[in-house]
Formats: structure tokens, sequence, C-alpha cells
């Protein structure tokens, strides 16, 4: 994916910022209340990428949580990592 196509695709997953300082990758922050609220969100994730098939590393620091995602195959982006981040805001959304 040329870095274009990444700038292209990020616009429609608003709060993810690209990572390209090494294997290019889209990540994010959440801050939840307290440590329950990042596991039940971390658990939302999981049900997410088991679906897809396709899994984010998951960072979780008490009420923190960074995801980041890539096609770990090829090394960098791919269309459904885009796609599992739109899952993922969606389900900030509900």
């Amino acid at each position: 994916m040329s870095d274009e196509d990444e700038e292209t695709y990020l616009e429609e997953v608003p709060g993810w910022d690209l990572d390209r300082s090494g294997e290019h990758k889209i990540r994010r922050d959440f801050r939840f209340d307290d440590f329950s609220g990042a596991i039940a969100f971390v658990n939302k994730v999981a049900a997410i990428a088991e679906e897809e098939g396709h899994h984010p590393d998951i960072h979780i620091y008490y009420n923190k949580v960074r995801l980041e995602i890539y096609t770990h195959a090829i090394g960098g982006l791919f269309e459904n990592d885009f796609i599992i981040a739109a899952k993922v805001n969606e389900v900030l959304e509900s």
C-alpha cells in the first residue's frame, strides 16, 4: 500500500494515527475509567479480531489500552487493517 493510500484510508478512521517508524501500522490510544473498563473493551476488540481472523497488537496499562494494527504477513498496512480500525471505532460509539 502506498503512503497516499494509507493516508486516504486513515481519513475513514477518526482517532487513528499512522506509525511509519518501521513497519507501517496504525495505532490508537484509549482511556477508560478503570481496569475493568479497559478489559471489557479489549474483550470486544478480541471478538472483532476473531471474527475477522486479523489480530491487533494490544497493550494494556491499567485504564489505558493501545491498539496497533498492521498485517504481519506483509510487514505493513493492507485494507483489512483499516476495516478492523473502523469496527473498533463502532464499538466505542455503541
